[in-house]
Order: structure tokens, then sequence, then C-alpha cells
């Protein structure tokens, strides 16, 4: 069965503080805690809540070690820069909006050169079968897969996501894991395998934990 836990509400958190304004995003924990990120103000890359991203990293942040991080939602990349700044090996981001994508690189080349950063500029659905049917070397790595999409995606095309998400469950590593973030609207009983999940709810906000092991996260 689903663990379900309600975290607290982040209209009443106050989260690591992020720098001034709406432009810039701070990597909050790891190698680069400190460092800002580029952000073009965009809503269509809605880039994960501050607040959110502290509550995704406090629950998975000592599990990212060695691992090949993919998000594919990229948006400004702050995910998957703040999971290679706590210890993982490799780094997919994915940003199918290619001004974004721009950006994306911006970010990286900032932290450093010759960083172990692959960006991407596809279609989310289209770029999982691709890497599953071609993966490349270092998959073999254990996965951390963030899937922080447009909360319209849950709904628009929740056949889509929902087969792309089984299909790399089924894919995945020993000790691979994949956090999903939703809103309120969408169930996560709607998740392959959904007893499977570690649900974490931050209104308004969910956060929902896979991990393809025999051991399960800490109860916080």
């Amino acid at each position: 069965m689903a663990r379900e836990k309600h975290g607290r509400d982040l209209n009443r958190w106050n989260p690591v503080p992020t720098g001034k304004g709406e432009s810039r995003i701070r990597i909050i924990g790891g190698k680069y805690r400190g460092r800002t990120l580029e952000y073009s103000g965009d809503q269509r890359t809605r880039p994960m809540k501050d607040n959110i991203r502290e509550a995704l990293f406090n629950l998975v942040g000592g599990f990212l070690e060695g691992k090949l991080a993919i998000d594919l939602f990229a948006g400004t990349g702050a995910i998957g820069l703040e999971a290679l700044s706590r210890g993982a090996a490799a780094v997919i981001l994915n940003e199918r909006h290619l001004p974004t994508a721009r950006i994306v690189q911006r970010n990286v080349e900032a932290l450093g050169s010759e960083l172990p950063v692959r960006i991407e500029s596809a279609d989310s659905y289209f770029w999982v079968r691709q890497f599953l049917k071609q993966p490349p070397p270092e998959a073999q790595l254990p996965w951390a897969i963030f899937c922080s999409p447009p909360y319209s995606h849950f709904v628009k095309h929740q056949k889509e996501l929902l087969k792309s998400l089984a299909d790399l469950m089924a894919a995945a590593p020993p000790e691979s894991l994949i956090v999903v973030e939703s809103d309120e609207k969408f169930s996560p009983s709607d998740l392959p395998d959904p007893d499977a999940w570690r649900i974490r709810h931050y209104s308004p906000a969910t956060l929902s934990v896979w991990r393809k092991s025999v051991e399960q996260l800490d109860e916080e």
C-alpha cells in the first residue's frame, strides 16, 4: 500500500533564501550551494517552487550519490543541477523549449567547464522512448528521474505521461528512483503500480517517490 504523509503547508513554510529578483534561482545544497541560476521568467517553463525543491531534496538528497540524474522537464535546469551538486555522477537535462534550453546551457557553463551534464531538446515522451531504445553508456548507473511537468500534462497528456513512467520503472536499474511532482488535482493512485510509491503532500503540491529497491526511504 502506498504510504501517504502530509508535510508542511508550503504557503506557511519559509524556504531557504534564494536571493533577490524573480530572474534568479539558487542551488540549495551540496557542492554548488548558493550558486545562482538564470531564469527567463517565462511561465511556460514553470520552475519548481523553491519551497517544493527544498522539500524534494530533503526527501531524496541522500540517495543521489553516483546516480544518473534525469530531469524530463528541465526548465532552468535547477533540479538536475541540484542533483549534480549533491553527488549525482552525471546529469541529463531535457528541455523542449529552445530559448529555455539555451538558458539551461548558460546555467551549466556558469557552474564550470566539462561538467558531466548533457542537454537535450526534445519532446519528453519521445525522448523517453529513444532513451530506452538506445540508452547511453551512463544509463548503466542507477537512475534518479525527476518528472515535474506543467500541471496541465496530468490532464492533457496523462496517458503519455503515465506510460513513460511505467516504461522507465520497468527498465530502471536497481537502486533507481523516480520523483513526480503534481498538484492536488492529480491523484497519485493513478500512477503505475500505485502501492509502490511514497506520497508526501506539501499543500498545494504533491511529491510521489518510487524506488527500485528493497530499502525504503526513512520516514520524515
